[in-house]
């Protein structure tokens, strides 16, 4: 069982930076790939970032590749986003989720532990 907790969430202008974080509790959190996905209002939940148990493999939607940063503390249980060169189309709710597979993926159905999301909105 993995809970997870997102925070950190904010209002920014555009060009400007955030960083979200998601504290996660129980005992196999540090061998999970972990993953920030993002939803907003009308569209489907998409992919953002995700990082490998070890932290050694990240993948970028293209859409944030350069200006998100994703990382993971283990010792700390937290996973990290930093947000930087925000743009409105960034606005959303951001969730982090862990999967019991090795591999980071995209997709939705292979995570199977959600949090409840924290809210980031980007002005121009």
């Amino acid at each position: 069982q993995v809970q997870l907790v997102e925070s950190g969430g904010g209002s920014v202008h555009s060009g400007g930076s955030l960083r979200v974080s998601c504290s996660a509790s129980g005992r196999t959190w540090s061998e999970r790939t972990m993953a920030w996905f993002r939803q907003a209002p009308g569209k489907e939940r998409e992919f953002v970032a995700g990082i490998n148990a070890g932290g050694t493999n990240m993948q970028y939607a293209d859409s944030v590749r350069g200006r998100f940063i994703i990382s993971r503390a283990n010792g700390e249980s937290t996973l990290y986003l930093q947000m930087n060169s925000l743009k409105p189309e960034d606005t959303a709710v951001y969730y982090c989720a862990a999967s019991p597979y090795a591999l980071v993926t995209a997709e939705t159905q292979n995570y199977n532990y959600w949090g409840q999301g924290t809210q980031v909105t980007v002005s121009s």
